[in-house]
């Protein structure tokens, strides 16, 4: 967006360098990430947005959606050039792109609370696999210092081979060369283990089976609240 601005660039589509497909008779303009820039256009645009919407666009961007990126820089133009708040223009093609993308965002770290499943290692660490639809990990983070502060834990983004890792002070992120755990569904093998986690999990489906009431089972609801692509996490679901 700054570059946009202060050369008068006019870009017909916007992506990451791993998507990049070249276009004959098209040029292309690399554009290196400058965090005072950057900062300088988000300072800006959090004057230009409601007070409970202000994290919208950084929703938006974590969706990866095609064309999110072109819809963004459409939507901050907007934004700075309205002299009223533009996020209810609905009528905005670009707009209601970033409004859509930026509710699923929400939903999915939402779900992503809901259902993540620690496994307790020999080294103490609690470890969760995750395989969001959008990348969402690092909206979980905060809640998750919160609420594990005195625990060493882990969660690890499959689909996007990375995750963040928490050593009782500070939460970095961090990408494993070797995997001790199931690549598909992040079991990790019972000999990594601690010796009493097969035993909790054992305990906690029991726990679920028992509490359910078989009369009053509707899959097709459950589905609704608990998508099935989560269900490979889930030691109650297994």
């Amino acid at each position: 967006m700054f570059e946009c601005y202060s050369r008068k660039l006019e870009p017909t589509n916007i992506c990451s360098e791993k998507n990049l497909q070249e276009i004959l008779f098209a040029g292309k303009e690399h554009i290196t990430t400058e965090t005072t820039h950057s900062d300088r256009v988000w300072k800006g645009l959090q004057q230009k947005l409601n007070t409970e919407l202000k994290q919208m666009p950084y929703s938006a961007f974590l969706s990866g959606e095609s064309g999110i990126e072109m819809a963004l820089l459409n939507f901050i133009r907007l934004a700075f050039a309205s002299p009223v708040h533009i996020e209810g223009d609905f009528g905005d093609m670009d707009v209601l792109k970033v409004r859509k993308a930026a509710r699923r965002v929400m939903q999915e770290a939402r779900r992503m609370l809901q259902f993540i499943r620690f496994q307790r290692t020999l080294d103490d660490i609690y470890f969760a696999p995750i395989s969001p639809d959008y990348d969402v990990i690092a909206m979980t983070l905060k809640h998750l210092k919160e609420r594990f502060a005195d625990q060493l834990w882990l969660v690890y983004d499959l689909k996007r081979d990375y995750g963040f890792f928490y050593n009782l002070k500070s939460v970095e992120e961090v990408t494993l060369n070797e995997k001790s755990f199931n690549t598909i569904n992040g079991i990790v093998p019972l000999n990594l283990l601690q010796e009493d986690e097969a035993v909790y999990q054992s305990m906690w489906k029991g726990y679920c089976e028992n509490i359910t009431i078989r009369e009053r089972l509707n899959p097709k609801l459950q589905k609704q609240h608990m998508p099935k692509r989560y269900w490979k996490f889930l030691p109650e679901k297994r």
